[in-house]
């Protein structure tokens, strides 16, 4: 199928999930969040993608993003979706909206200390590692509302919401517990009245268990070989 076509499929789908999703999860938005992953794809792909009204493009390599925005502009948001070194910090506020993968007080510092300089209010997502695996990056779960009172504190961050990626099963049900409880902690940071913070964004869900995820409540995917096919390495 072209491209047009698998995000139809997929919005289709979203929409599907979105109707099974239990009515105490609602209230977190009743719209999910497209985002589309574009790593290693080239960047006629990512513009038949705009074309067919993807708004949102997520990068895994700083890199790779900057040199693909020269092309493409602002005309979509940036969302930096990869494990960000403090290196590399000014770079990824320069050209990224909004970034997924903050895990540490550290990492927050550096990015506010960048976005005072720059003038910016840098939008983050604190990386969860719900399920505790030594592969992936991200804070664990009872970590991560300290780490949220930490961030609150930070003038040129905003904290927006949560985000993991869950191991790939199989069995795609073997994810809901996980998202289940990524809900109960978005849930959690949403009540606890931080400060200078708008925790809006459940980021769970992938081409493998974006139905899933949704379903869970979560209101932003990121999804790539569902829409473009597998990457070309």
């Amino acid at each position: 199928m072209s491209i047009s076509e698998n995000l139809t499929e997929i919005i289709g789908n979203i929409t599907n999930a979105v109707n099974r999703t239990s009515s105490t999860r609602i209230h977190i938005g009743n719209s999910v969040k497209l985002v589309a992953v574009t790593k290693n794809h080239e960047t006629p792909a990512i513009q038949e993608a705009i074309a067919a009204g993807v708004m949102a493009i997520g990068e895994n390599r700083i890199q790779e993003a900057t040199k693909k925005a020269q092309t493409i502009g602002h005309q979509v948001e940036w969302h930096l979706i990869g494990h960000l070194q403090t290196n590399k910090v000014r770079q990824a506020v320069e050209l990224f909206d909004i970034i997924h993968s903050v895990d540490s007080e550290r990492l927050a510092v550096e990015i506010d200390r960048v976005a005072g300089i720059l003038g910016k209010r840098q939008d983050i997502l604190m990386q969860i590692n719900m399920a505790n695996e030594d592969t992936k990056f991200g804070i664990s779960s009872k970590d991560a509302l300290m780490l949220g009172r930490a961030i609150s504190n930070l003038e040129h961050v905003r904290l927006c919401g949560i985000m993991t990626i869950a191991p790939f099963y199989e069995n795609r049900e073997l994810v809901r517990p996980i998202f289940r409880s990524m809900y109960e902690l978005f849930m959690e940071l949403k009540t606890a009245n931080l400060a200078h913070t708008n925790i809006e964004w459940l980021s769970m869900g992938m081409t493998n268990d974006y139905m899933i995820g949704v379903e869970e409540g979560s209101n932003l995917v990121r999804i790539g070989t569902g829409i473009f096919g597998q990457r070309q390495y």
